[in-house]
């Protein structure tokens, strides 16, 4: 008896093997079950066939073999197999890794020999605090300042760093307090770890803040232990009116009262007679008040203040 059968299926590709002599690649179709070929349907005449069906005539080709194919022989050299080679190291990191000195306490300047020239301020790096009261100007005559210097030059503002504070900010407007003035001790000293960080790396700052000289030990005292005995006060104070003046000018909480005010310029007379160099700008613009702040440095460096 005679039926037709299918051809066996291909064997799988193999790596670096090529498909068998005579076998047409199968489409794959997406979604296809994988595994063996289903069986084809019995011929005509076999059980399940249709009734008087006859069975086909012809010899009767050989069963298939059963178990896997064996694979096919090659059709030429096998490809050697691709070198295995190390994974590739990470690409390195483009910006690199710049180490920072550490900030430490900024020390006296040194004072040039007599023979020397006049220093000048504006190629030197140096630490610089502006006093003064407020509306006396010293934001916008250190930000000059800074913005013009021959060399890298910071400018750390107190006020702009006590604002970093933004839910329960101590506002001593609505009273002095243990909070008010923590938070003022602390934006000094987040102050001069910030300046003597950018001093170690060889940027100069100049800071700005109201100092009182009836309060050494928080004042002066606390920016030389923030910063070092190498920082150069200048006290910034016109009269009276130019400060009520430009006190209005302000807003938010940088303004104050008119009688807060004349409190804060009445203390920040106490200043003369103290040694440190005073900067009336009452007739000075920006840059006009700049010029002299450099001259006052020059004679600075060549002798230090002491304080």
């Amino acid at each position: 008896m005679q039926h037709a059968v299918g051809s066996p299926l291909p064997p799988p590709h193999q790596p670096g093997q090529g498909p068998h002599a005579g076998w047409a690649p199968a489409a794959h179709h997406p979604g296809a079950p994988q595994g063996p070929a289903p069986a084809p349907p019995p011929p005509p005449g076999f059980p399940g066939a249709g009734a008087g069906s006859a069975p086909p005539s012809g010899p009767m080709p050989p069963a298939p073999p059963s178990g896997p194919v064996p694979p096919a022989p090659l059709s030429g050299p096998v490809p050697p197999a691709p070198p295995q080679h190390a994974p590739a190291p990470p690409p390195p990191d483009t910006t690199g890794h710049v180490p920072l000195p550490p900030g430490g306490p900024v020390g006296v300047p040194t004072a040039p020999p007599a023979a020397a020239a006049v220093p000048d301020p504006t190629a030197t790096t140096l630490a610089v605090l502006l006093i003064g009261p407020a509306g006396a100007g010293k934001t916008s005559v250190a930000k000059y300042w800074a913005d013009r210097r021959r060399v890298p030059t910071a400018h750390i503002s107190l006020d702009d760093v006590r604002e970093w504070v933004r839910s329960g900010y101590a506002n001593p407007q609505s009273g002095w307090n243990d909070n008010s003035e923590a938070q003022y001790r602390l934006a000094r000293r987040t102050c001069g770890f910030a300046a003597r960080n950018f001093l170690a790396n060889g940027i100069s700052c100049i800071l700005d803040d109201a100092v009182f000289p009836d309060r050494p030990v928080v004042g002066l005292g606390g920016w030389k232990r923030h910063v070092g005995p190498g920082l150069l006060p200048v006290v910034l104070l016109p009269g009276l009116d130019i400060v009520l003046e430009r006190n209005a000018e302000r807003s938010g909480n940088r303004r104050l009262t008119d009688e807060e005010v004349a409190r804060i310029h009445g203390r920040m007379a106490g200043w003369y007679g103290s040694g440190l160099p005073i900067i009336d700008n009452s007739q000075l613009d920006i840059p006009g008040t700049a010029r002299v702040l450099d001259d006052v440095l020059a004679r600075a460096i060549a002798s230090p203040p002491s304080w």
